[in-house]
């Protein structure tokens, strides 16, 4: 049986904490900003946890 190989999208997107947590980077802040509010963009600036109803699936995606 050859090796499962990992989802080359989730390798770039998650990163795994110490405690076993997923870690993820919040979306909308590439592009139509000037509509935004600084509030609003500096807030999705920082990186957050993933949920926890989506954990297990992401979790089986970077599985090497």
């Amino acid at each position: 049986m050859p090796k499962m190989k990992s989802k080359s999208g989730a390798k770039k997107r998650f990163t795994l904490t110490g405690t076993g947590k997923i870690k993820r980077k919040h979306a909308f802040k590439s592009h139509i900003l000037t509509k935004k509010s600084k509030k609003r963009k500096r807030n999705l600036t920082y990186s957050t946890v993933v949920d926890k109803a989506d954990s297990a699936n992401v979790k089986e995606m970077l599985q090497s």
